[in-house]
């Protein structure tokens, strides 16, 4: 577009321009229907925590035990870190205690290969020389956030939950169908989770909060592209205000 053809845009194009034009239909009709109010009432949603593990979420192991070499710039770590530390650790664990106490699911997933050479790792995984190793320290959870008891844990070497492993399987014969969602990384696998739980009727809620990547664009960017599309999206405050309100423990 010229700048001639730009100065010709009238005020109501240029509104047009800087609103989505489906977010109402979306909204009405996949991310805040009546239905996610009823999943949380019948204890038929979850929390799912992606990938909290040392493997992608602690400074000195896995990605990070090479600062110089993960080939993500010193200034991403820091702010990946303390948003991690200050802001989406400690609310993942309000929430997992939310749920708990209400006899809510809480599902984990973490990137761990079914063999100790990661033979079994996805195409992706082996060109990014992504590996965690069944015992190892790297597909350890973090102490913050790791499971309780005989909550699930799925393990996975692609960074689609839902396309690399039975989890569908597994909440479907539990009735679980919905979701709320946090973990690592905001624009990678966990996005990728909530458009495929979306795209198969899943009721899903972004936790924003409870989410992190290394840049504040991607962060950003990320909320951005799932709100009112593929999942309601709400802070941690106001998902624990919604189940204490609506689920009977």
């Amino acid at each position: 577009m010229t700048n001639q053809d730009e100065n010709k845009r009238t005020p109501d194009s240029q509104t047009f321009l800087e609103i989505d034009p489906l977010r109402d239909t979306y909204r009405n009709l996949i991310t805040h229907t009546p239905a996610v109010t009823h999943s949380l009432q019948a204890h038929r949603t979850a929390l799912l925590c992606i990938d909290l593990q040392y493997l992608d979420a602690a400074p000195g192991h896995g990605v990070f035990a090479d600062v110089t070499a993960s080939g993500i710039p010193l200034e991403a770590q820091e702010y990946y870190f303390d948003r991690l530390q200050t802001t989406v650790l400690p609310n993942v664990r309000k929430l997992q205690d939310a749920f708990r106490a209400n006899h809510l699911e809480v599902i984990h997933t973490r990137i761990q290969s079914l063999t100790l050479d990661g033979r079994d790792r996805s195409v992706g995984h082996k060109r990014l020389r992504l590996h965690a190793a069944p015992g190892s320290k790297d597909a350890e959870f973090l102490e913050q956030v790791a499971p309780v008891g005989d909550e699930i844990v799925i393990n996975k070497t692609a960074s689609g939950v839902f396309n690399a492993t039975n989890i569908e399987y597994i909440l479907r014969n539990m009735s679980i169908n919905g979701l709320f969602v946090v973990g690592v990384y905001s624009n990678e696998c966990v996005s990728t989770a909530i458009r495929d739980a979306c795209d198969l009727g899943f009721h899903v809620t972004l936790i924003a909060d409870g989410c992190a990547t290394v840049t504040p664009e991607l962060q950003k960017a990320t909320i951005t592209t799932m709100k009112d599309r593929y999942a309601r999206v709400m802070d941690t405050d106001e998902a624990i205000a919604e189940i204490q309100k609506v689920v009977e423990p």
